[in-house]
Formats: structure tokens, C-alpha cells, sequence
């Protein structure tokens, strides 16, 4: 097996302890028996649980930067990829709170090591934003004269959204259908030229 497939399998595993048993509860020699490689060829790959534990957040950021990305190649106007780029980041960090179980309530908990492992994925996902402005400004859509600040602004609101919308509390017993032209409304106010 590669190195890389072992690595991901280990983090793979681990991710699924964490999320049945808790980080707490979850040892080192559980995620080596767990995974059938042996605690000789965990530690080669982590020394710590806590590295582990990183390691699960940033394969999980992974995924929805893949999704993100996926969005960003999509042909369609750049109004609407901003929207759906939106949508995607919000659902997507939703489905992977679900999806983790216990391992949730540890992403809250350890916010700091959650933001320190998630640096890459923000410039990532800010440099996402600024393609699609530049792509919409190019195109008459968008009336940006700082597109870095406004690509910044857009994805920290989007993240400060992001326990509200886990929660429900954002648009309460609204649907992500009917609350989209809403969004639009707000993003297109702020972004489109005047007159169109």
C-alpha cells in the first residue's frame, strides 16, 4: 500500500472512532487495531493523537474544497456561482458536523485547532471568490473596485454563518429553496452594477 493510502486509511479510521467514541475516549492503540496497521506504523505516520486529530480536520477541509472547487468550474454566469459557491460552503461544513457525530462537539470545543489547521482552506476558498469576482467584473455583472476586500468580507461572513446554519437558527423553517432568492437579493444588491 502507498504511503499515502496508508496515511489517508490511519486518518480515515481515526475520523470514525472519533466520531462513534469522542476524541477523549479514543486511544492511539484503538486507531492502530482499528485499522489493521499496528501501532509500529501509526506512530511512523503520527506521533501524537492530536496530530491525528488535525490530520482528520484537514481531510475533511479537503473535501469541501473539492466541492468548492467543483462549483467554481460549473459553466454558468458569475452571479449565480457566487451564490451557489455560498450555498456549498454552508451545506457542505453542515453535512460534515453531521456526519462526525461526537467529533462535532470537539470541532467547537477546539476552535483553535480547528482555525489553525483550516488557514490553507480559507486562502484557498478567498482565492475562489476573487476568480469569480474578477470573472464578473470582467463581464459587467459585478461592480468591484477592490475585489480582494470584498472576496475577504464575503468569506467571513459565510464562516461567521456557519454555526447558525448548522444549527438552524439562520432563515428559521425556511428551506435552502425558498431562503436562495433572498441570499441573491443581498449579494446581488452589493455587487451589481447600478441600473441592471
Amino acid at each position: 500500500m502507498s504511503v499515502f493510502k496508508t496515511r489517508q486509511t490511519l486518518v480515515d479510521v481515526a475520523r470514525q472512532l472519533f466520531a462513534k467514541n469522542g476524541i477523549e475516549k479514543t486511544t492511539m492503540n484503538d486507531i492502530a487495531t482499528a485499522s489493521g496497521k499496528g501501532r509500529r506504523t501509526l506512530y511512523t505516520y503520527f506521533s501524537r493523537k492530536e496530530d491525528i486529530y488535525s490530520a482528520v480536520i484537514e481531510s475533511e477541509l479537503e473535501r469541501l474544497s473539492d466541492k468548492l472547487d467543483e462549483v467554481a468550474a460549473l459553466k454558468m454566469r458569475p452571479q449565480e456561482k457566487i451564490i451557489e459557491l455560498i450555498y456549498t460552503h454552508l451545506s457542505s461544513i453542515r453535512e460534515t458536523v453531521v456526519r462526525n457525530g461526537n467529533l462535532r462537539a470537539e470541532f467547537f470545543r477546539n476552535i483553535w485547532t480547528v482555525e489553525q489547521v483550516r488557514k490553507k482552506f480559507d486562502a484557498d476558498e478567498i482565492s475562489l471568490f476573487k476568480k469569480v469576482y474578477s470573472e464578473g467584473r470582467a463581464e459587467g455583472e459585478f461592480d468591484i473596485d477592490n475585489i480582494d476586500l470584498v472576496a475577504n468580507i464575503t468569506h467571513y461572513c459565510i464562516k461567521g454563518l456557519e454555526v447558525p446554519y448548522i444549527y438552524g437558527r439562520l432563515g428559521k423553517g425556511m428551506t435552502d429553496d425558498s431562503s436562495r432568492p433572498l441570499v441573491a437579493k443581498v449579494v446581488y444588491g452589493a455587487l451589481r452594477k447600478s441600473g441592471l
